[in-house]
Parts: structure tokens; sequence; C-alpha cells
């Protein structure tokens, strides 16, 4: 089917203002937050029924035509960069509460529903949904199904795929399937796990059910200020190990705390190597017994000092200066790269201290602003995409990034999913034998294989040409890792 005949055909489901196919307004659709990437796809599509998706998949299954589907465009992973030659479904318009349940203590909401929404729309019944990435404000539930997504909070509380409970999907060919439901545990395999995490490979997210929390009954952060990165690393471990789980555990750096100073004016220590951001939550005797214990834990460590928010306004702000910390270090350069790598907790020392070295090697910036308590790292690597080879450098320093998480014993992602952003070190971190099993799952979902093509997993024919060598979770197959 040419694109003629596919844009009429389009318009026969939709109508026309609903199908786009010029330039101009295809613009804001051709990357996502990986902006590096861009490509205009042949014609974008907006429906606001769920009737109209199911025509629109069966007619890409049918002529086999690519079909990327599309939340807000908040990913960092490139999962819903267009393809040239295909259909890019925009899930924009379906951003209704279907249902808020807070006998059982959940919601049932449409795709592209910001996360952030949700929270707000329960409030009022004491009631909120606990991940929270530092997107919230403006992505949506379905991109974070996807891509399994965290937050700040993800370290008492879970990813999305500990917080959902239903799924209603589209299946390649048309098809409308419910995964799940409002009990704990339902019949046959568990696809809702499979579903999270996908990335748009298996089937079109068109409902999600959520759990939600009550409102815990106090909350309180401290900000501790350590004059070195590795003091403030050993710390997280020491947190967890004296049995403290705390809500969030945040970790930034010197050149994350000035952007973030400079960007909103958080409150934070400017003389400061690193700071941690620990929350506490529960009810007032559990708050106050638990930050007396994590200040005589931090207290081991050697900080600089410390800070606790009194109020709650203060203890939005400490968060707010995490939150802003993307943006704001956009404020200090052209460009940033943002990798997401997850380690073992007691590899945050000598990790912080390599991306250090090898950003030194190279001759750019790095600013680390991460989840800390379960050992997701965000280095923004900092660099000019107008500098001939800044952003090829930039990369590779990326991946060298990545494969220091996998010889430690950790992966390549730990929200942000892999898209194509991190499809080579797919290559180092799964054998053959299990990327066969993911292309079979694949297969079995979308055999005609039109769904997000060429993301996420790669062929084995890519890793061959690359040479890439399996590295077994544990492994340190780099001389200079041997320390570790």
């Amino acid at each position: 089917m040419d694109k003629k005949a596919l844009i009429a055909a389009l318009r026969e489901i939709l109508p026309a203002s609903q199908v786009l196919d010029s330039t101009e307004a295809q613009r804001p659709f051709e990357c996502d937050g990986l902006s590096a990437y861009h490509r205009l796809p042949l014609v974008t599509v907006l429906p606001e029924q769920q009737e109209q998706v199911q025509a629109i998949v069966r007619l890409c299954h049918q002529n086999r035509i690519p079909l990327v589907a599309r939340g807000a465009g908040t990913g960092l992973s490139g999962g819903a960069l267009p393809d040239e030659n295909g259909v890019l479904l925009s899930l924009a318009k379906f951003n209704r509460i279907v249902d808020i349940d807070p006998d059982n203590l959940c919601a049932t909401v449409e795709p592209g529903v910001r996360n952030l929404a949700i929270s707000e729309a329960v409030a009022d019944k004491g009631l909120y949904y606990a991940p929270d990435p530092s997107s919230q404000i403006a992505c949506s539930i379905g991109g974070n199904v996807a891509e399994n997504a965290g937050g700040v909070h993800c370290l008492k509380y879970g990813l999305t795929v500990h917080n959902i409970m239903a799924l209603k999907v589209i299946t390649t060919d048309g098809e409308l399937l419910t995964i799940g439901g409002k009990t704990y545990d339902s019949p046959g395999y568990d696809l809702l796990a499979l579903m999270t995490g996908s990335e748009g490979l298996l089937g079109i997210i068109m409902e999600v059910t959520v759990k939600l929390l009550p409102q815990p009954e106090r909350k309180q952060v401290i900000l501790a200020a350590f004059d070195d990165i590795g003091k403030a690393a050993t710390a997280v471990g020491d947190i967890i190990a004296a049995g403290i789980i705390p809500a969030g555990l945040e970790m930034m750096d010197r050149l994350a705390i000035q952007a973030a100073e400079d960007f909103c004016h958080p409150g934070y220590p400017l003389d400061a190597e690193a700071i941690l951001l620990c929350e506490i939550d529960g009810n007032n005797e559990e708050v106050s017994e638990r930050i007396m214990q994590l200040r005589q834990v931090l207290d081991r460590t050697g900080p600089m000092h410390f800070a606790t928010a009194e109020t709650e306004a203060q203890r939005q702000q400490f968060w707010a200066g995490r939150k802003a910390a993307f943006p704001a270090v956009g404020r200090i350069s052209p460009d940033y790269y943002c990798m997401d790598g997850t380690i073992p907790r007691r590899h945050l020392p000598q990790i912080l201290k390599r991306i250090a070295e090898l950003a030194a090697g190279c001759g750019l910036n790095v600013a680390n602003v991460f989840h800390a308590g379960d050992g997701n790292l965000h280095p923004l690597i900092l660099y000019d995409a107008n500098q001939p080879g800044e952003l090829e450098q930039a990369e590779q320093l990326g991946a060298e990034i990545l494969e220091l998480c996998i010889a430690v014993g950790g992966t390549i992602t730990g929200e942000h999913g892999v898209g194509i952003e991190k499809i080579d070190q797919m290559c180092s971190q799964f054998a053959a034998a299990e990327l066969s099993q993911f292309h079979a799952l694949k297969n079995a979902f979308d055999p005609a294989g039109i769904l997000n093509p060429g993301k996420a997993v790669p062929s084995l024919h890519r890793c061959a040409e690359l040479g890439a060598m399996h590295v077994h979770h544990g492994q340190l197959p780099h001389p200079e890792l041997e320390r570790f």
C-alpha cells in the first residue's frame, strides 16, 4: 500500500483533521526525549475512540505497515521514535479517568492520563498513586507501563509493574484483551508483568487499572551534605543495612546541586560535593523513630551537615530541586545525554569514581542525579551537538557506563527502557539463547513484526556484526574493574 492509499484508508477511519501527513504537522512527533535522534513518520494519526485504534491496527496488520504507539513523548530511550515507512499512533486523546474505586484502592484510567493527574484526582479521598517519575507532571500512564517507569519513591513502593492490577490491550490483529483484574492474582501466565516494560512491542495499551495507596500520616525529609561523593555513596548502603527502607533515597553531585540551586532555589548547600535526600513516611511514631535512627547512621558516615524539613512546604522545596534537576542541567549545557543503568548498591562508590575517570578521559562533564537507594544511576553527560564529534563522544561514554553496570552485576536500564539507545548493549547483557527467547515472545504476540520494529531487542545478526561479547552478571571482563 503506497502513502496515498494509506492516507485515504486512514481517513475512512478518522476525520481528516486527525490524520496528519504534512512535514509541518508531524514535526512535534519526530522524536521523544532522546532528541538527538529524530525522523518523520509516513503519517501520524490521533484517534479518540478505542474502535478507531482497533481499525488502525487491523489496517496496518493486513498491509504489514509498521506501527509505533506514542504517549506524551517524554521517554528518554527513543522508544517512540517513528518509523519513516509507518504510522505513528498518538494516544494523547485518551486522557480520561474512567473509574475511581476507593473501596478496592484502585483507579482505571486511559493511557494518555498524566501520571500526576491520578494522584490529584484521588487526593480528596486521602489516596495517591506511588510511582512518581521526575517527568510526572507531563508523562502519561501508558508510557509508564510501556517502559516500567519508576521514580523517586520506587525504593519503598516499587516500579510501575508493582503498582498496576489490570490492562486492556489491543493485539496486533486488532483484538481487545483484558489482562489481570481487581484481585491480587489471576489464573494463567503472568501476562501483566510481561506486558509491563514491553516498550510497545507486544500490544497497544488502552486502559490501565492502577493501585492506590492511603496518604501516610506524616512525611519527613533529611538532607545530608557531604564533602566527598564516595562518603555519600557509602551512606546509602549503611542506611539500608541498618534496616531502614526510606520512601525515597536520592543523590545529587556538585554539578547537579549547583544547577538545581540556580534554577529553583531549593536551599541546597553549594559547598557540598554530594547530597542525599532521604524521606521517611508512615505514622507519627514510626517517622520519629526512623528519623532518629537515620540521623545516627548518617552521623557515622561523616556528613558536613544535616537539614531536616520542618514543614510540608520545606519538604516539597527539597524535592523540587531533585525533580527539576534534569531541566536545571539543561540550562548549563547546550545538550545532555541522560543515561539509565542499575547496579548493586555496594558498588556505588567505585562506579561513581570510575564514571568520573571515564568522563575526564574524554573531556566531558557528567552530572550525577539518581535513585541511590535502588542503585538506579542517571549520569547526565554534558555535550554540545554543534561541536563535531561531541555527540559521538557522549554516546561512547554512555556505552562504557552501561558496560560498567553489566560488569558489576547490574543492568543497562532501570526505568527508561532500551528503545534504540541501548540496543547494542543488549548484546552484552544477554546471550544468544536468551535473545532468541525474547524474539520468540515477540513473534507469539506480533508475528508480522509491525509493532515498534527495530526497538528494544537486537537481532542475533546485529550482535554478531558488533562482535559483542555477552557478559554474565557479576563477571568483570575489564582489567581496570578487577579492584571492584
